[in-house]
C-alpha cells in the first residue's frame, strides 16, 4: 500500500476498512475537554489494557441473574451451566493461539501459570540445569525464572541471556542457535517472550523449539504480547508449552484469567509430575470425592480449582468477538495499521527519534516502540494532557499500540501529528 501524511487520506482508509464497525462494538474513554475538537481519546495502549467491549456487562450480568435466580443450582441450570463453564472458551481460545482444543485451557494468571508449567517441565540435573531468556525479558518473567533456580538450588546465575548485539536493539535468532549449540549440554529450559514486550519484536517460534530440542531442551512460550496480537501458530510451532494473560490485546478486564498451553505431544503422559488439585481430577470420577487422583489429559490436567465465572464471562464476550472476525482478518488490518504509523514517524524529519521495531511487518505485532533521545517521562505527560495514552518505558520509549478491533487511521494520524509538533518545538 502507497501511505500518503494527511488526514484525508486516513479518513478514506477507515471508510474502506471492512472492520471499522468494529470500533463501535467498544467503550472509547471519552475526552473531557471542550477545546479539542474530538470526542474520544486516541487510545493506544492495547499492550497493557485492552479496551471493554460493549457486550461484556451483558455477558457478565447473565451470570449475576443466574447467581440471584439459582443459587448453587446454577452450576447446572444456568444459561451457561458453570459446572463446565471454562469449556465454553476452549475452542476459541485455541483458535486465537493457533492450538488443539485439547492444548489449551483458560485458568489462574500468567505467572502462576508460568510456575506450574515450570513444576513440570523445568526437571533440573546436577549436569543439565540453565535457563535461557531474552536479556530484556518481561521483569516477571526473570523473577519467576529466578525463583525456580533458588527453589531447585540454583542462582540467579544459571541464567543464560540471549541480548541483542551491540548497538542494536533487536535479537538475532543466530546468536541463540550459538548459545544452544555451546552451551546446550548444560541447558534445560528456553524461556522466551514470543513477542517482546519492549520493541514488539515477534519471533519465530518453530525456530526457536527447533534450536532448543536440538540439544533436548525444553522450550516454553510467554505470550502475554502475542495472544490476541499475532497468530503464533502454537501446535505447529512444537513448543511444548505457553502461557498469556487474556487482559492485553483479548480484552477480558485488568488483572483477569490466562491461557496455558501444553502441546498434545504431553498430553496423555501422566508422569510428568505437577501439582494437583480437584479441577484437575478426571471429570467423570470428580465428584465421588473419595478417588485416588487421577490426572485428566490435555492443558486440562494442569488446572486445580474450579472456574471464576465472573471473569470468563467477561473472556467469553471478548472472544466471541474474535471468533467473529477471525485473526486472519484481524492481522491483515494490524499491518497495514502499523505500516501506517511506521511512515507516519519516518515522515517526521528530527534526528532524535528511532524506530526500534522490527521494520517488517511479519516479525512485529501492532506496536511501534519510538525511541526519543534526550526524553524523558515529560513527553509522556503531555501527550496525556492532550487525551493521547501511550506507554513510556525507561529510558527513552513509547510504546504504541494502534489494535486494530478498534483504533483507526484517523487515531494514528492525529497521534503522529500531536507528537511530532511536540518533538520539532
Amino acid at each position: 500500500m502507497k501511505y500518503q501524511n494527511s488526514l484525508a487520506f486516513a479518513k478514506q482508509q477507515d471508510k474502506e476498512d471492512s472492520l471499522a464497525y468494529l470500533r463501535d462494538k467498544f467503550h472509547i474513554p471519552k475526552v473531557k475537554s471542550e477545546v479539542l475538537r474530538r470526542t474520544e481519546w486516541l487510545y493506544f495502549t492495547g499492550n497493557s489494557l485492552g479496551l471493554q467491549p460493549k457486550s461484556t456487562k451483558e455477558y457478565i450480568n447473565q451470570e449475576l441473574e443466574d447467581w440471584a435466580n439459582f443459587g448453587v443450582e446454577g452450576h447446572l441450570e444456568a444459561k451457561n451451566p458453570w459446572l463446565n463453564y471454562h469449556e465454553l472458551l476452549t475452542s476459541k481460545m485455541a483458535k486465537i493461539v493457533g492450538a488443539k482444543p485439547i492444548e489449551v485451557v483458560v485458568m489462574n494468571t500468567l505467572t502462576t501459570n508460568l510456575h506450574l508449567l515450570m513444576v513440570s517441565f523445568y526437571r533440573p540435573t546436577k549436569i543439565k540445569y540453565k535457563i535461557v531468556i531474552e536479556s530484556d525479558a518481561f521483569p516477571s518473567d526473570r523473577y519467576a525464572v529466578e525463583s525456580q533456580l533458588k527453589f531447585h538450588g540454583f542462582s540467579a546465575e544459571d541464567i543464560i541471556q540471549w541480548k541483542p548485539r551491540e548497538n542494536e536493539e533487536l535479537l538475532n535468532i543466530e546468536d541463540l542457535e550459538k548459545i544452544v549449540e555451546t552451551q546446550g549440554d548444560e541447558i534445560a529450559l528456553l524461556l522466551i517472550g514470543g513477542v517482546n514486550y519492549y520493541t514488539g519484536q515477534f519471533l519465530d517460534l518453530k525456530r526457536i523449539a527447533a534450536i532448543g530440542h536440538s540439544k533436548d531442551c525444553v522450550v516454553g512460550i510467554d505470550l502475554a504480547h502475542g495472544a490476541g496480537n499475532v497468530q503464533p501458530n502454537l501446535h505447529d510451532s512444537n513448543v511444548d508449552f505457553a502461557a498469556w494473560c487474556t487482559y492485553k490485546y483479548l480484552n477480558s478486564g485488568p488483572g483477569s484469567l490466562a491461557g496455558l498451553f501444553v502441546h498434545e505431544k504431553h498430553s496423555k503422559n501422566k508422569d510428568l509430575p505437577r501439582f494437583a488439585g480437584w479441577w484437575n481430577h478426571n471429570k467423570e470420577t470428580r465428584f465421588n470425592m473419595r478417588q485416588p487422583f487421577d490426572v485428566m489429559a490435555g492443558a486440562e490436567g494442569w488446572q486445580l480449582s474450579n472456574p471464576p465465572i465472573l471473569s470468563m464471562a467477561a473472556i467469553k464476550a471478548s472472544l466471541d468477538l474474535f471468533d467473529e472476525v477471525g485473526m486472519d482478518a484481524l492481522r491483515e488490518k494490524s499491518e497495514k495499521l502499523t505500516g501506517y504509523f511506521e511512515f507516519l514517524i519516518r515522515e517526521i524529519d528530527s534526528e532524535y527519534i528511532k524506530i526500534i521495531t522490527p521494520s517488517n511487518p511479519k516479525e512485529r505485532g501492532c506496536q511501534i516502540s519510538i525511541q526519543v533521545k534526550n526524553a524523558d517521562k515529560s513527553l509522556h505527560t503531555k501527550l496525556t494532557e492532550q487525551y493521547i495514552i501511550t506507554d513510556w518505558r525507561e529510558p527513552n520509549v513509547l510504546r504504541c499500540a494502534p489494535v486494530p478491533m478498534y483504533t483507526s487511521f484517523e487515531d494514528v494520524y492525529r497521534m503522529v501529528a500531536i507528537l511530532k509538533g511536540f518533538l520539532l518545538v
